[in-house]
């Protein structure tokens, strides 16, 4: 073998000595007696149903089973009595922020909903470190993703639901070094190819249609035909009588920016901060989040129109996104 080789075998041996080092926090605790801030209530339920839209009959009666985890937040005064997290938890993330990945991004998370909850319900929780993967290289950077798995319960100790979050802890990847005696032409042709593709979106048996619709440049949402309410993102079922059956319609692609964020921290691939990200509502009565282009990010008002037009990011994909101009 040659020096280099050598080298690159004793990272790979001591990577593999932290693998094993953090493998050993696997089914040890991350959260331990937890306790909501507030008991389960009308205005936290009735500000989330009108920022998602959703006029369920059944709301405020009980809680929107997808705000399991609104009920575990601390918020900026952190938990009663202090913090819930466990030592274990402190020393894994130090564990890695040594071993270089220092960087963090959430990646996804799973819920179950076992009962639901109902305003006056006082919330406690626990959490445990369920697993940590192999290192992974990602476009992000190298690292590990770590998931818990928190099991949420009412104040009688029942077990209302489980909320498995999972992150990607990792060391930024470096930006490759550009030669310098390569023609220019050359050079901005690498860049090019090098260049970071977006994120594709996740398509399966319930948006697909959307997509297609996309494809054609229409932008589809569903109509149920039973009470005509019009719905989005795409879904089975409707959220206002449960019904099944839906038609889909195409939208005009006139709307209004209802809210927005200005994207600066942290930096994707791919992505160039800052810049505006949407909440769009359609002339239809939905609203859908999007890129918002034609304007500079910081000249973005609530309640500016918008005309939909289809953006290519690369050769395979195409978005919607929503065109405002300037007043």
């Amino acid at each position: 073998m040659t020096r280099d080789e050598l080298h690159d075998l004793d990272d790979l041996n001591e990577l593999d000595e932290l693998y094993g080092r953090l493998r050993a926090y696997e089914g040890r605790t991350a959260a331990s007696g937890g306790a909501g801030r507030d008991p389960v209530n009308e205005p936290m339920i009735r500000h989330w149903c009108e920022a998602m839209g959703d006029t369920n009959p059944a709301y405020p009666d009980i809680a929107p089973p997808t705000m399991l985890q609104a009920w575990t937040m601390g918020g900026l005064a952190g938990h009663p009595g202090g913090s819930a997290r466990s030592e274990a938890y402190d020393e894994l993330l130090a564990l890695l922020d040594d071993a270089g990945c220092t960087s963090v991004v959430a990646t996804d998370c799973e819920q179950e909903y076992l009962r639901p909850l109902r305003p006056g319900d006082r919330v406690t929780f626990d959490a445990v470190i369920e697993s940590v993967s192999p290192r992974k290289t990602t476009k992000l950077g190298t690292g590990y993703f770590v998931t818990t798995r928190m099991n949420v319960r009412t104040g009688d100790g029942e077990l209302a639901g489980t909320h498995r979050f999972r992150i990607l802890k990792y060391a930024p990847a470096r930006p490759k070094a550009e030669p310098e005696r390569e023609p220019r032409r050359e050079r901005e042709s690498e860049r090019a190819a090098d260049r970071p593709r977006r994120p594709r979106p996740v398509i399966n048996r319930d948006n697909a249609g959307f997509w297609e619709g996309v494809a054609r440049h229409r932008l589809l949402i569903q109509r149920c035909l039973d009470c005509a309410a019009p719905r989005f993102p795409w879904l089975p079922g409707c959220g206002a009588c449960g019904s099944q059956r839906w038609e889909a319609v195409e939208a005009s692609g006139a709307g209004t920016v209802f809210s927005y964020v200005v994207m600066h921290h942290p930096p994707f691939p791919a992505f160039d901060p800052p810049y505006a990200v949407g909440l769009i509502e359609l002339a239809e009565g939905v609203r859908m989040v999007s890129g918002i282009t034609g304007v500079p990010y910081d000249k973005v008002r609530i309640g500016m129109p918008v005309e939909l037009e289809f953006l290519r990011v690369d050769e395979e994909l195409e978005l919607p996104v929503f065109r405002g101009a300037e007043a």
